[in-house]
């Protein structure tokens, strides 16, 4: 359904730093792009290939408009991770580099039997939820 999603930042050497752990627990690395004046403020995790006529991806810059970068009222992403593992490491990693929790990893039985989340928020305020949907 998705090409890919942007998120804005205010400090993108920190939300590199927070993305290269997050996604990187995830087993996503980042994004190679041309040698382009373009990609100078983007940084993105996932595919990007062929001069983008294949893309999936997280990418975080600055505002095209210039002004701050904001959070949405009720906007998160949600990730996929293979495992529960997955989603206790991005946790972790999240806290470990600025990020803030907004629940614990655990189950969410009230979704299904197997829905095994976390929610963080990045240092810049976005929200994220990381899910394994997978039997222990």
């Amino acid at each position: 359904m998705f090409s890919y999603i942007s998120l804005g930042s205010n400090d993108l050497p920190r939300a590199v730093r927070f993305y290269d752990a997050t996604m990187g627990s995830l087993g996503y690395r980042r994004c190679v792009t041309e040698a382009s004046h373009y990609w100078d403020d983007w940084v993105g995790w996932g595919i990007y290939a062929d001069g983008g006529a294949s893309e999936l991806a997280l990418w975080v810059c600055a505002p095209f408009d210039g002004k701050p970068a904001t959070v949405g009222n009720g906007t998160m992403i949600a990730l996929h991770a293979e495992t529960r593992k997955a989603v206790d490491e991005f946790h972790a990693a999240a806290l470990a580099h600025g990020g803030s929790c907004e629940g614990a990893p655990g189950l969410r039985s009230h979704y299904s039997a197997n829905f095994y989340a976390a929610y963080v928020r990045d240092p810049d305020g976005n929200k994220l939820a990381v899910v394994c949907r997978r039997a222990e």
